[in-house]
């Protein structure tokens, strides 16, 4: 290294850091079971706000029915408030009692 070059940079030696990112946290949509709520409104809530075709939507229905809950979908944090919110707000709009938690996901 030249008198020069050394000059330009303090006689230092740098190295450039890449930032550490990490991915955000995941939280599960879930849907609850109710008395009221019938099967075939559930079934719509899901194929409108996850994208659920109706296979999918039956099936995440079923499984409410059965086991009193059932995943949705699992996004990160702000998505899946909103997501809940957005349901939680229709059922009442609808005058059903169907309640959507948000749960943090596991993995």
């Amino acid at each position: 290294m030249s008198k020069e070059e050394e000059d330009v940079d303090g006689g230092l030696a740098l190295q450039e850091s890449k930032p550490e990112l990490k991915k955000p946290p995941l939280f599960k949509v879930v849907l609850m079971n109710d008395d009221y709520t019938p099967m075939e409104f559930v079934v719509e809530v899901l194929e409108s706000f996850f994208r659920m075709n109706r296979e999918q939507a039956t099936h995440v229905m079923l499984t409410v029915h059965t086991q009193g809950k059932g995943v949705c979908g699992i996004f990160t944090r702000d998505i899946a408030e909103t997501k809940a919110a957005q349901v939680n707000q229709y059922a009442r709009e609808s005058e059903h009692p169907l309640l959507c938690e948000v749960e943090a996901s596991e993995g």
